[in-house]
């Protein structure tokens, strides 16, 4: 009954040997096969890939990785709340780019959660037994440890925005300024002149860029901006409530609002209509990201699109890249890279 081979006998995977044995080969020979080598010739790889198929061998990736000082895993560390993971869509995209990219290789992606200061503690002891190859770290604030602690490990690590103009760290972000200008460009060109916005927390460097993007649009147009129609908020849902509540108290004659994010712009959406102004008619309003919310909001919103998921495909490109450049057999320094892809005004009923 097992004479079709080492595949009829159940409960037993086959080995390296087996597979050597079958293609006429010496193990190193199947190991160099496995492992991609160029030091096979063809007729041999052809021998000993047929071997695998009919044995049905799967290699042993954790020992390879053991053998290699790897863990083929990546870690996709997110210091925020579980909560607002779940509740903003930038992550979800995120996350979907990351997998994407992810599914042509053998790494695994580990998802943590950094929030509260016990998380952080427990990820730190974590990362320093080095139980991964590289990490990836999305939602980072400008006063954030872990960046230099991944430095201090000498761990792989790439940020969804850098911290500052001066990071040291490969980054992958969106034109955030760019992004802000067209938002107020776009609602000037519709006759706005009393146009409010609704930052994201200032410790985050995109929500800072797109300030400064809000500023230089009104300024070059020739209206100078007023701190009485600027109001920080945090990106979440209540605390778009919260600014645009906060700008109609101070600022009850302004006729267009620019959020820095679409959840934003859903609270600041219950609060104009409570107060019974007409949006697009009364007060034109946009927000930031492009995601769901906008399209599902009524009137529709208007929204500056991230390429959220091209992000997190390009984090992967260059954390990949990162730690292969860290790799023994590696030639040539670490990559240090800061990547800006475009973003684009979607023009919808809202404005």
């Amino acid at each position: 009954m097992a004479g079709n081979g080492v595949r009829g006998r159940r409960g037993r995977r086959p080995t390296l040997e087996e597979v050597a044995a079958r293609a006429g080969v010496g193990r190193g020979t199947v190991s160099r096969v496995i492992n991609g080598s160029p030091r096979v010739s063809d007729a041999t790889r052809a021998a000993v890939e047929a071997a695998v198929a009919e044995l049905g061998y799967v290699p042993n990736t954790a020992a390879r990785a053991l053998a290699a000082n790897r863990t083929d895993a990546i870690a996709l560390v997110v210091p925020e709340p579980e909560t607002r993971f779940f509740a903003e869509p930038y992550f979800s995209d995120m996350l979907r780019g990351v997998g994407a990219e992810l599914s042509d290789t053998e790494m695994q992606l580990l998802l943590i959660f950094a929030g509260s200061d016990r998380e952080r503690q427990r990820l730190a002891q974590y990362l320093a037994a080095h139980r991964v190859d590289g990490v990836l770290l999305v939602s980072v604030h400008a006063d954030d440890p872990l960046p230099d602690l991944l430095s201090q490990l000498e761990i792989p690590a790439v940020i969804s925005g850098p911290r500052s103009a001066a990071e040291s760290l490969p980054s992958v972000d969106s034109d955030n300024y760019g992004g802000a200008r067209s938002a107020v460009e776009h609602l000037l060109g519709r006759g706005c002149r009393r146009i409010a916005h609704i930052t994201g927390r200032l410790d985050v460097y995109g929500a800072e860029r797109r300030v400064a993007g809000y500023r230089d649009a009104l300024r070059d147009a020739g209206h100078p901006e007023s701190e009485l129609l600027i109001e920080p908020g945090d990106f979440t849902e209540e605390g778009g409530r919260r600014a645009m509540t906060a700008l109609l108290s101070r600022a009850p004659g302004l006729d267009a609002v620019f959020a820095g994010s679409d959840v934003m712009a859903a609270g600041a959406r219950q609060v104009l209509r409570e107060a019974g102004r007409r949006i697009p008619d009364d007060v034109a309003l946009v927000g930031y990201d492009d995601s769901a919310i906008a399209r599902h909001m009524d009137p529709p919103l208007t929204s500056v699109r991230q390429p959220i998921e091209e992000m997190g495909r390009a984090m992967i490109d260059l954390l990949l890249t990162e730690i292969a450049a860290r790799r023994p057999a590696a030639s040539r320094e670490p990559v240090r890279q800061q990547a800006v892809l475009p973003a684009k005004l979607v023009v919808r009923a809202s404005s």
